[in-house]
């Protein structure tokens, strides 16, 4: 598949932590204008979990959100298999979700729906390399399920994004 049709499925993390540190509209709007271009060429979308996870926080990235051309993926039959195919590869993929701490609730279906679409997985995640632990991060199910996953600096790349950011006002000393 070349880059020009890839499809992306993209983490809450990814909007999440750009929107708050490091992309935010505030000096940084392009980015988010070509989020909402590739949304709308249907290139990029999020499970419907991510978005519920978004917006369960009123604020301005979860308004963003609602109004974006971002498609939201709803489960279906085929996602729902894919989840039982995550579930049934591996046992210490169940660690994947936190339900103690009510967290992680939408990285199994991120992975699900990847598959579904034969999208990559884009996330904030590191893989967990360490042999002696019981964790999980969607990069190490990701591999498991031989399902590509990147961070969003990658996507970045991948998609040719570049001078998405300028400065509105400049100092004069």
């Amino acid at each position: 598949m070349s880059n020009a049709t890839k499809k992306f499925c993209l983490d809450a993390n990814v909007l999440i932590q750009a929107w708050n540190f490091y992309y935010s509209p505030k000096f940084c709007p392009s980015y988010w204008d070509v989020l909402n271009e590739l949304g709308g060429a249907g290139r990029i979308f999020i499970p419907e979990a991510v978005y519920e996870e978004i917006i369960r926080t009123d604020d301005d990235l979860c308004k963003w959100l609602k109004q974006s051309r971002i498609e939201i993926k709803n489960v279906d039959e085929k996602v729902v298999h894919c989840l039982h195919a995550i579930w049934a590869a591996n046992p210490i993929h169940i660690s994947l979700v936190d339900n103690v701490k009510g967290r992680s609730l939408a990285d199994p279906w991120v992975i699900a729906h990847a598959m579904r679409e034969g999208a990559t997985v884009v996330t904030k995640e590191e893989k967990i390399t360490a042999s002696n632990t019981s964790k999980v991060k969607i990069p190490n199910v990701c591999d498991n399920m031989s399902v590509p996953w990147i961070n969003d600096f990658k996507l970045v790349e991948e998609i040719g994004m570049t001078s998405f950011c300028k400065a509105s006002r400049m100092s004069r000393t």
